[in-house]
């Protein structure tokens, strides 16, 4: 068994290309996932008050 060179390491690692520029690990192309979870919550909160803006306008129409 041999050790892994620098580029296979970061092949591995899901860096990619950015491994020599301190790149991190890659989850389906997303490196930063604290702005991922972020912006699933904005999402998220968006899509609660879109739905309650149409269950409150259909409430009034009745």
């Amino acid at each position: 068994m041999r050790e892994l060179t620098m580029s296979e390491i970061c092949l591995v690692s899901g860096a990619g290309d950015n491994c020599s520029s301190g790149g991190a690990n890659n989850y389906g192309g997303v490196t930063d996932t604290s702005s991922l979870g972020s912006d699933l919550i904005e999402i998220y909160e968006g899509v609660v008050a879109a739905t309650s803006h149409i269950i409150e306008r259909i409430a009034n129409a009745l």
